[in-house]
């Protein structure tokens, strides 16, 4: 990157938290600038791409998210505002990764990304994997009211995008319904191989669960 496109990131960073800082559900700053090392670290594995769309779209990945925000319409527009301000050569292309890189977004259909946003999209699913991961998702059910786990209501094998936000689920639940999906759905080399692991130690987490939920630990 170059500088005027650095600086430029630096002020994507001040946006992100200013919006982000005080959140309480798992997507605060610590997880966006994760996400930025893990893009990274994918994009260098990767065929020649473009670096500055890739971290530009990584820190803004979830600023206009709509389980994050009381109003994503109003939010949309103010992050093409200041898009348009800041640089507006790569305007487009952001919200083209953004718009359609979420795993809610993907249910019903797979949503199609350039290079750099497959990139940002692994980034971000490896975030969600793993002993982070595990944290992450305890935090965000917890934020948002769900029981941990209930062997009465079993995971759910079909959802579209409305489903899966609104429907009543477990914090356990998450892990069948996405977390140990995301490793056959990464779309980098890197992304799989680093996701393996993150994979297998959720499985291995998730046996010690159940083991002392049921009284074998």
């Amino acid at each position: 990157m170059n500088n005027t496109q650095i600086e430029n990131c630096k002020k994507f960073y001040v946006l992100a938290q200013s919006k982000l800082a005080g959140d309480t559900s798992g997507h605060s700053l610590d997880h966006i600038l994760r996400v930025v090392n893990n893009a990274v670290l994918i994009a260098r594995s990767e065929p020649p791409c473009d670096l500055y769309l890739i971290v530009a779209a990584a820190l803004l990945h979830d600023v206009i998210d709509d389980k994050l925000t009381a109003d994503p319409q109003t939010e949309h527009r103010f992050l093409e505002e200041r898009l348009a301000e800041i640089d507006p050569s790569i305007q487009a292309s952001v919200f083209a990764i953004i718009d359609h890189l979420s795993f809610s977004k993907n249910l019903s259909e797979k949503q199609v990304l350039s290079q750099e946003g497959q990139i940002v999209q692994d980034a971000d699913r490896l975030d969600a994997i793993g002993a982070i991961g595990i944290a992450r998702t305890f935090y965000y059910g917890g934020h948002v009211g769900n029981p941990m786990y209930d062997p009465e209501l079993p995971p759910r094998t079909q959802m579209d995008a409305a489903a899966y936000r609104s429907e009543r689920s477990t914090v356990i639940n998450h892990f069948y319904e996405k977390l140990l999906l995301l490793e056959s759905k990464m779309n980098t080399e890197t992304g799989r191989r680093l996701a393996r692991k993150r994979t297998a130690f959720m499985e291995q987490y998730l046996q010690e669960f159940f083991d002392e939920w049921n009284g074998q630990a």
